[in-house]
């Protein structure tokens, strides 16, 4: 099976809601296999819905709570077990279409995924963590009840998101756009744990050096749209996840195919539904 599998990317976001049509029709032509589409919070859980719905077979959804909630910048906080209770009729609602929990986030930034984030001005008190961790720890155990693999971005957390998943049991786990140090990704490797490189690697020294480290076997693409694109501040699109594949191909010194056949081969793997879900 040739083509891309594009594990993260943000379909609901704001910035594609008068262009959706063109933006995955443009990805098809790339030569994407399917869109994992994932949601931060529960307003964008609908329109994720809808968009399965109608690219039936190619756009998966991944419904979540992100760990910071609330519209950038000023209104932005960190999140709490009744932002999880709010999200949770529609994660069962509609959890036999979704192919993944997520995006969970443990993070220090921006907005994104199941998990954690630290950053001072979302999460300045150990109170404030220790809410974010108890949110994280339920939609594992969700991702548990439900045999769901989670799609976690992890910033400024890396350390603590790898032990804490590796503490909770997490099996089918991909690590989106991780920015942590390579010998703690390697922790995660070790565990069985998934890493999804963005476009942002041709501008990312970090992430340059995450991809020399990681076994093959263990990468998959992503494109996190609308945001880290290869140009910084314009606008990511899912056709760009030829440019992570052909980065990647070029530091780890393989043809862009085998980089293509083996980064697809393991969102087969991280993903078990993913070959009953997609239509080619």
């Amino acid at each position: 099976m040739s083509g891309f599998i594009d594990c993260h990317c943000h379909l609901a976001a704001q910035d594609f809601q008068t262009d959706i049509d063109e933006v995955i029709e443009e990805s098809k032509k790339t030569g994407i296999l399917a869109l994992v589409a994932v949601a931060e919070q529960a307003g964008e859980f609908e329109r994720l819905i809808e968009l399965s719905n109608k690219y039936s077979g190619f756009v998966l959804p991944c419904l979540g709570v992100h760990p910071v909630q609330g519209n950038p910048p000023q209104e932005q906080r960190s999140a709490t077990l009744e932002d999880l209770q709010n999200a949770l009729p529609l994660i069962e609602k509609y959890k036999d279409s979704l192919l993944a929990i997520g995006e969970v986030l443990v993070r220090g930034v921006e907005r994104h995924e199941v998990g954690l984030d630290f950053t001072p001005r979302i999460a300045s008190t150990e109170v404030q963590k220790n809410e974010q961790k108890k949110v994280f720890i339920e939609q594992i155990e969700i991702a548990k009840q439900f045999d769901l693999p989670l799609n976690v971005h992890s910033r400024s957390a890396g350390r603590p998101t790898i032990n804490l998943l590796k503490e909770q049991g997490a099996q089918k786990v991909l690590l989106h756009a991780f920015d942590g140090k390579p010998s703690v990704a390697m922790e995660g490797v070790k565990a069985g744990f998934y890493f999804s490189i963005p476009p942002s690697i041709i501008r990312s020294e970090q992430k340059q050096k995450l991809v020399k480290q990681l076994p093959l076997e263990f990468i998959c693409l992503e494109t996190d749209s609308p945001a880290l694109g290869p140009v910084k501040q314009v606008r990511n699109e899912p056709k760009n996840i030829s440019v992570s594949c052909q980065y990647i191909a070029q530091i780890k010194g393989l043809s862009v195919e085998n980089v293509m056949e083996v980064t697809t081969q393991n969102a087969f793997k991280l993903f078990p539904k993913l070959q009953k879900f997609i239509r080619i």
